[in-house]
């Protein structure tokens, strides 16, 4: 036991090289009477100090992640920078483009240019949060933001009346009278067009759809017809008016009036009126009468709008019904239209093979006063109408384009082929009503109600009307 003690000490001793270089302590030796050396060594508290360790190791492991998110802000910065100089690039070429061109800018240009220029101020703002200090390249950007909406600014105060639109539309109407004068080497000019007579030639240009609203019953009721009564009587000073059919797309239950546009406008104070029942849309309103195609017949019905009765319930010879040679929209056969002159039918009979037949009609009662015959086939067309005894057919191109193609005039019993394409905002058009004291078509396209211009050639001899 002593010699093994011995021997660990010795152990010890040979060991306190190595000892030392971890531990800090001393040593004290003796030798014995017998020549025996004796050591004896303190050793400070040898425990290892783990805790200390693994707060090192999780402090490690939180700066890791804390270097991870700032390189994943580092890298969305950098992406933003990106962005925003291709936008300070992109608005760079404007501005070129702005000082470099006379006429090319208005307030709108400044206002889209200064619109773009919040829109970064805001995003640089954002990224200048992202940095808990400063950062030079952020810094430069936003100064450099700051600059060009300062130019914007004083750009558009050296344009502050309005100098340059002003002078684009003098060149415009520089170019529009040009035009003028090489019409007028061309042909004599007409008499001014005035609303309700017929001292014009044909149709010369349809405008682009003019959306009012969608019909008060709602999108499912795709059919039907609207308009403006181009005769109000006294003391009605305007009248409009429209009549959604059912969701089956034949019956005519309904219509409502209004007194002004603003009324119609707001869905105000209208007089809704119960009907059962009238078909299809091709229907009207004229001094105060509605004007439709009663339901399972030939017959026209004339209705008082004052007592909301029918006044007068007349049949039209020969005119096929019940879908039988109907436009190409169904539930179309028989078609009242309203022009300068008065009252008209337009539909299709067995003897003309489903061509279209136009009838004058006597306003009070509704007997037929003359009949043409056309050599248009009636369900090739989408829709018709009549504007100084001259009937105008139109048919689809595609879901957005619609066509007048063709014309008979019934004052030269001439027809003739033409081609005036105009955008609808829906696939199909049902009522086409067109009012003669306005020159608009009112359409009813889908649900919609739509209206368009019509523009005239200045030809008093194309057209003998009224």
């Amino acid at each position: 036991m002593f010699s093994l003690a011995v021997l660990v000490i010795l152990g010890l001793s040979t060991a306190s090289q190595s000892l030392e270089e971890h531990l800090t302590g001393h040593e004290n030796g003796t030798i014995d009477a017998n020549g025996v050396c004796q050591c004896s060594v303190f050793l400070p508290d040898p425990t290892f100090p783990v805790d200390r360790m693994e707060k090192v190791e999780m402090t490690s492991n939180s700066l890791s992640i804390l270097v991870e998110q700032e390189l994943l802000k580092i890298q969305e910065s950098m992406t933003k920078i990106s962005i925003f100089e291709k936008r300070m690039h992109n608005l760079t070429i404007r501005i070129e483009k702005m000082e470099s061109s006379g006429i090319t800018y208005t307030e709108l240009d400044f206002e889209l240019l200064k619109l773009e220029i919040r829109e970064m101020e805001m995003l640089i703002t954002q990224l200048k949060g992202s940095f808990s200090g400063s950062n030079v390249i952020v810094d430069q950007l936003y100064a450099e933001i700051k600059n060009m909406s300062l130019t914007i600014t004083s750009l558009e105060m050296l344009d502050k009346n309005n100098v340059l639109a002003i002078r684009r539309e003098i060149l415009s109407l520089k170019k529009k009278l040009q035009e003028c004068e090489e019409y007028k080497n061309h042909t004599s000019a007409g008499p001014p067009i005035v609303y309700g007579s017929c001292n014009h030639g044909l149709i010369s240009d349809i405008s682009q759809p003019f959306l009012v609203q969608m019909n008060w019953r709602g999108l499912g009721h795709k059919c039907g017809a609207w308009g403006k009564d181009p005769e109000p009587v006294s003391p009605k000073k305007e009248l409009y008016w429209q009549a959604p059919l059912n969701t089956d797309n034949r019956y005519m239950e309904y219509y409502r009036l209004y007194s002004s546009y603003d009324d119609f406008l707001l869905y105000r104070k209208p007089i809704e009126t119960i009907f059962k029942y009238g078909q299809g849309s091709g229907m009207v309103v004229y001094k105060n009468h509605f004007y439709f195609n009663c339901y399972g017949t030939r017959d026209v019905c004339k209705i008082d709008l004052n007592t909301h009765k029918v006044a007068v319930r007349k049949p039209i010879p020969f005119a096929v019904f019940n879908n039988r040679f109907s436009y190409s929209t169904p539930w179309q056969d028989i078609d009242i239209a309203v022009d300068e002159s008065g009252l008209w039918v337009i539909y299709a009979t067995e003897q003309s093979t489903g061509n279209i037949v136009i009838s004058k009609l006597n306003e009070t009662s509704l007997e037929v006063e003359r009949t043409w015959m056309t050599k248009q086939y009636k369900p090739s067309v989408s829709n018709a109408f009549i504007v100084c005894g001259v009937l105008y057919a139109t048919r689809t191109v595609n879901t957005r384009q619609e066509q007048i193609f063709y014309a008979y005039d019934t004052n030269t019993e001439q027809e003739s082929k033409i081609s005036l394409s105009f955008s609808k905002m829906m696939e199909n058009i049902y009522g086409v009503n067109y009012n003669p004291k306005d020159h608009k078509l009112y359409v009813y396209n889908d649900g919609y109600l739509v209206t368009y211009d019509l523009s005239f050639y200045p030809n008093a001899e194309a057209t003998k009307g009224v």
